[in-house]
């Protein structure tokens, strides 16, 4: 067949045209594909310090049974968090440049105390004695320049955390120190893996959080754990009532009070990027910030500050409103 050259033009255009829509479709055909492989809209995944996980876990079973659609689960944070999370839950205050690309919302306090195995000569000493804040600092830090207690010569090892963590962030920070000015035997693993080393050492000493020391079921301290009392008032003695450890209630009605001396606390907060879009990690985090109070003591942690959680609650409404 023969075209003039204006057929021939005409030809050419039409078949461009013709291949440039089979592309597009092609290409949207691939975008689409691609875009229904991405995360599914209900699933959130959560991750941070582990201590935290069965309250987490608590709270994803009851927003589960209220939202049955939402796919919630905790992926295991190891050395490093994993690659793809909607939702961190850490246990110390994060750095300025990390903050300003989240949002957070302060869900409770946890206390840090000091504990040693049952069968220790030291837990036997200072379950009686005490600590005031120089033989606290003795025992747990590196200090030159501290000044001594002489008469501290009972055996003990301290164990702490390799990693960087919100537990001993805290606790050297409350004291003046760094976390690796703590003394002692560093252990690899979480929070509970000091547990585990305390109770195959009869020397064992570490600060841990109620949660741990305690039986949540029983709320006596855990079997082989003695909870070692410390100075509350800031006098330098341990009174009688310092002294009363055998129940978590009670322990954690003595250290809510503000004005206590030597119970470092500190804030655990839920937190999500600011560029995150998911409609469920939202959801879920609004969920939390109106329903969290109520477990906090059954796990062994103190309620926030009201005002602080009010104010956060309606900055994550906000951002929860943004599509």
């Amino acid at each position: 067949m023969r075209l003039s050259l204006g057929h021939h033009h005409s030809y050419i255009i039409m078949r461009s045209i013709k291949t440039l829509l089979v592309a597009a479709g092609l290409s949207l055909a691939i975008s689409q594909s691609g875009f229904s492989q991405t995360a599914n809209p209900n699933e959130v995944v959560i991750t941070g310090v582990r201590f935290a996980y069965p309250l987490v876990e608590k709270w994803i079973g009851e927003y589960k049974a209220a939202n049955p659609q939402a796919q919630i689960r905790i992926e295991t944070r190891t050395v490093t968090d994993p690659l793809k999370y909607d939702l961190l839950i850490e246990a110390y205050e994060q750095e300025k440049e990390v903050k300003e690309t989240r949002e957070y919302i302060s869900i409770a306090r946890y206390a840090l105390i000091p504990i040693a195995n049952a069968k220790s000569a030291f837990a036997k000493e200072y379950a009686e004695k005490g600590l005031n804040e120089k033989t606290y600092k003795q025992i747990f830090f590196h200090d030159i320049y501290a000044e001594k207690d002489k008469s501290l010569n009972t055996p003990y090892t301290i164990y702490t955390r390799l990693q960087k963590a919100g537990a001993p962030i805290t606790f050297a920070k409350y004291f003046g120190y760094e976390q690796k000015d703590i003394k002692g035997k560093t252990i690899a693993g979480a929070d509970e893996h000091l547990i585990k080393a305390l109770l195959k050492d009869e020397t064992g000493v570490t600060y841990t959080i109620p949660g741990l020391a305690f039986d949540l079921t029983t709320r006596k301290p855990t079997e082989g754990i003695a909870l070692i009392p410390v100075d509350l008032d800031g006098n330098g003695r341990v009174s009688k009532e310092e002294k009363a450890l055998e129940n978590l209630d009670q322990v954690l009605a003595s250290v809510e009070n503000e004005k206590i001396k030597n119970v470092p606390v500190e804030y655990i907060h839920l937190s999500i990027d600011k560029h995150n879009s998911n409609p469920e990690a939202k959801k879920f985090l609004l969920w939390v910030a109106e329903n969290a109070q109520k477990d906090l003591q059954q796990f062994g942690y103190l309620k926030p500050d009201p005002k602080r959680l009010q104010d956060e609650k309606q900055k994550i409404e906000r951002f929860a409103a943004v599509k």
